[in-house]
């Protein structure tokens, strides 16, 4: 069975706009927004299903015992209920399946990415009053209870186990060579974990160029965050050209052009160029 495919126009413009209108509250709601990823990436997926996944954290949430005390603590109780009970945890394969990057599979599969299951972790203790928070670490995705003085980390994709300062520097230097710093340990914001679960699915479909669709997708939704790289506007205009859409992307390259132009004139030229091409193409 193949990758999910992307809904019809009219539903993804759909899921675009309550994206954008998430991305920009005064406070983002971390999981309706990943429903919102998964539905731009899945068409089986309604605000049913949406509605389904968030009833189902609820229900998790309602499963961990009352306060458990510290952070610690509260870290073993999500362990034991996530990780040993329910059996959520990751495995390499994962890594190869786009649904390991989709909240509602997730919960259904009880399988996923690192960040995806931290998501799912931080969802079901923050329902249940935890003081929880997600630890964007070098290449591995890890949650955090307590403060940044009282911190206990613990890693959701090997099903909650809680780390040792020793395990998180290996980690960060497995992933980067380079040793742990203080400021890794910070919290991520939602946003922050949305850009990089967005990252993993571009990632994911730049390894597979006959999923351009996804690529597509990823983009638009990235370009729709508060704050996001210039690039962007590049990428999406040749991934518009590449599909065909050559008017749409010829439009998106001249757009770019007149922001680089400011910094880099010969740079805008090239791109005024592209657009041009891109244009010669429908005749």
């Amino acid at each position: 069975m193949g990758a999910p495919r992307p809904p019809e126009p009219e539903r993804a413009a759909e899921v675009r706009r309550r994206f954008g209108e998430e991305a920009r509250a005064e406070r983002p709601d971390l999981a309706a927004l990943c429903l919102l990823v998964g539905a731009a990436g899945d068409g089986a997926l309604n605000e049913a299903g949406e509605d389904a996944a968030q009833i189902e954290l609820d229900r998790l949430a309602g499963q961990v015992p009352f306060r458990p005390g510290g952070p610690r603590s509260w870290a073993h109780a999500l362990a034991e209920l996530l990780g040993g009970r329910h059996g959520f945890h990751g495995a390499p394969g994962d890594y190869r399946r786009l649904e390991s990057s989709f909240l509602h599979e997730v919960l259904r599969r009880r399988r996923g990415l690192p960040i995806l299951l931290s998501v799912v972790w931080m969802e079901v203790a923050r329902r249940a009053g935890a003081p929880v928070y997600g630890v964007a670490l070098p290449g591995h995705f890890v949650v955090g209870f307590g403060t940044p003085g009282e911190l206990v980390l613990a890693d959701p994709f090997n099903g909650g186990r809680v780390l040792s300062g020793g395990d998180a520097e290996r980690l960060v230097q497995g992933a980067t060579g380079a040793a742990l710093d203080p400021s890794m340990l910070e919290p991520a914001a939602p946003l922050d974990v949305v850009r990089r679960v967005l990252n993993n699915i571009r990632a994911w479909a730049v390894a597979r160029p006959e999923r351009s669709d996804v690529s597509l997708w990823a983009v638009e939704l990235s370009l729709l965050l508060p704050s996001h790289p210039a690039h962007l506007r590049h990428e999406h205009a040749q991934l518009l050209v590449r599909r065909g859409d050559f008017l749409r992307g010829a439009a998106e390259l001249d757009a770019y052009a007149e922001v680089v132009s400011a910094v880099d004139e010969p740079a805008a030229d090239r791109l005024r160029s592209q657009a041009r091409a891109a244009r010669a193409m429908l005749n």
